[in-house]
């Protein structure tokens, strides 16, 4: 089954949720969102998305987990994955990248950037 054009957004701060969820709607993509990492799982496992945005530190499973897990199931291989997190030690970075990450947001980061990270990986809608 091919991946969908839709993009899961993870995180338990409401106000990024809505930030980074507004930001890439107004750029055209469809998004999903969820505030807990076995939600987030759930959604990438539902819905197949083209990327998944996720908080390293969200309840139920954190992003790194949520993100090993992702890695693990072969039918889910071409989501690209991007986490979030206001953790900005090298050794945090370099585990979130040995899990499976495409890239890294740290908090605070603009939404400008956030939409260029997007395009980068998966394009222009």
């Amino acid at each position: 089954m091919p991946l969908s054009d839709t993009i899961v957004v993870a995180d338990d701060s409401m106000t990024i949720l809505a930030m980074t969820s507004s930001r890439l709607e107004r750029a055209g993509y469809d998004i999903v969102t969820a505030t807990r990492g076995d939600e987030a799982l759930r959604l990438v496992q539902e819905t197949r998305p083209r990327l998944a945005l996720l908080d390293v530190e969200m309840p139920g499973l954190d992003g790194v987990e949520v993100t090993r897990q992702i890695r693990a199931d072969e039918a889910l291989a071409g989501i690209f994955i991007v986490l979030l997190t206001s953790l900005s030690q090298e050794s945090e970075i370099a585990t979130g990248i040995a899990a499976g990450a495409d890239a890294y947001l740290t908090k605070p980061f603009s939404p400008q950037d956030l939409q260029t990270q997007v395009e980068a990986l998966i394009g222009k809608p």
